[in-house]
């Protein structure tokens, strides 16, 4: 049995936030819907694959510059939730800023407490040009809050989950994951860059495509699906992702067989024996 490259921890493992935008279905049977972007095939990372809007945390996206506008989220608060010292209130920023740079989808609402109203095509237009200037670097997302009286809905984002790239893998994460419900009146539209394609479905449907292989999904994306298909609805999801704490990061091994890959996970009974075998 071979397991995974050796030097791997040479490889920096880089923070990331994710955030499953939820949706009442229009088909009540279907329960709820999240909304997924297929990235790029020409990406260098899981080309191909749907996944939920997320990516780095940026140095840009620090406490310091945002804890004035995230609606209900202090970073001593969040930082203890996320389980680091201090600057976790960064993973809610960044997962906000993500999902708007990627999919348009901006998790604010004005300060006196109006809903960004996308419909009117003037605003609609503007805050295109604000998502170009976010994702090209132009402007910092406090910026466009700034300019536009806007405050991050932090306060409705829950943390829900925790995974580490593992050990052997070209780029490494440990990302958090967060559920949101998709404000009103914003629907998801890809890049066209990193993201190629947006898409809402219900986890059991993605999860039977993907299974009959017309629906790319890496492992944790799959486990995290897996996870959701036991809820009926998305005030359910939400409402348990609220009630939780201390929320264990999941750091998959990866073993090499002669009939291939087998992914193991700290429930499995091989892990312990896994682990220390990349330990010694």
């Amino acid at each position: 049995m071979n397991l995974e490259t050796p030097n791997a921890e040479d490889v920096p493992v880089r923070d990331a936030a994710t955030v499953m935008l939820l949706r009442n279905a229009s088909d009540a049977r279907s329960g709820f819907e999240v909304a997924m972007l297929r990235r790029n095939l020409q990406s260098d990372f899981v080309g191909g694959a749907y996944v939920f809007p997320g990516g780095g945390v940026d140095p840009g996206d620090t406490s310091v510059d945002y804890e004035h506008i995230c609606v209900g989220r202090a970073d001593a608060d969040a930082s203890a939730q996320v389980d680091v010292h201090a600057g976790g209130l960064a993973f809610w920023v960044a997962a906000v800023r993500e999902s708007f740079e990627e999919s348009g989808v901006l998790l604010a609402v004005h300060r006196e407490g109006g809903m960004i109203d996308l419909d009117d095509p003037t605003v609609a237009m503007r805050f295109a040009e604000h998502r170009r200037a976010v994702d090209s670097g132009e402007r910092s997302l406090g910026e466009i809050c700034q300019e536009e009286s806007l405050v991050l809905t932090t306060d409705r984002m829950h943390y829900f989950s925790r995974w580490i790239t593992p050990l052997g893998a070209p780029r490494r994460y440990d990302t958090r994951f967060f559920v949101a419900h998709a404000p009103e009146g914003q629907e998801p539209v890809h890049d066209d860059r990193e993201v190629i394609s947006s898409v809402w479905v219900s986890p059991a449907v993605a999860l039977e495509k993907h299974a009959a292989g017309e629906f790319d999904l890496i492992f944790p994306t799959v486990r995290t699906l897996e996870s959701l298909v036991q809820f009926d609805s998305a005030d359910a999801v939400i409402d348990h992702a609220a009630s939780m704490s201390g929320i264990d990061p999941i750091l998959p091994r990866v073993v090499v067989h002669a009939s291939g890959l087998r992914i193991v996970l700290p429930d499995d009974h091989e892990y312990d024996a896994v682990t220390s075998r990349l330990l010694n």
